[in-house]
């Protein structure tokens, strides 16, 4: 069978950890700031091309623009991104300070991280689906067997368990990251 079923799950286990690493879980992660871009002589441009990002501390990111000019549209963009958090100029570079969570906010945010979870394993189902009538439509076709097609059914679903199983291990690492810090 032809079907990149394995791509394909891969590719939805990547976007839920991209998603993952954006999410703020009271420690800085410069993630955060992976999705911000900030207008450099005409051209969109990621953060991280145009300064350097450090974590000095647990809580707080600071951004160093190469070139001072960009200082205030870096501000700017940080600001319209709604990332939860104030950017602090002072004059050379920009401070992200993260402030303690609460334990209101660390349960909407496991919330959220258990949502994301679940949409990943309904697009994990729907490659199954898909993979599983391509099956079918071999079997139609007479490309392969009534045999052929219940053995690739079963390992459709072994491929499917597998993906599902680490989305779970997958949020609950995550869950626990934002329960105890």
């Amino acid at each position: 069978m032809d079907f990149p079923i394995n791509e394909k799950m891969k590719k939805a286990i990547d976007s839920l950890q991209e998603n993952l690493s954006t999410i703020r879980a009271g420690r800085a992660n410069p993630a955060i700031l992976n999705k911000i871009n900030v207008e450099y002589y005409g051209v969109p441009t990621p953060i991280s091309q145009v300064a350097s990002i450090s974590v000095p501390e647990a809580r707080m990111i600071v951004i160093q623009p190469w070139d001072a000019n960009i200082l205030k549209d870096l501000e700017k963009e940080i600001i319209k991104a709604d990332i939860g958090i104030m950017p602090n100029n002072d004059g050379k570079v920009i401070r992200l300070n993260f402030p303690e969570l609460t334990e209101d906010r660390r349960k909407e945010i496991v919330k959220n991280v258990k949502k994301l979870g679940e949409d990943s394993k309904i697009v994990i189902r729907n490659i199954r689906r898909d993979a599983i009538d391509f099956a079918k439509n071999l079997k139609k076709n007479n490309e392969i067997s009534e045999d052929e097609l219940s053995s690739e059914e079963d390992n459709v679903q072994k491929i499917t368990d597998k993906f599902v199983t680490e989305i779970d291990n997958i949020i609950s690492a995550k869950e626990k990251e934002v329960m105890q810090i």
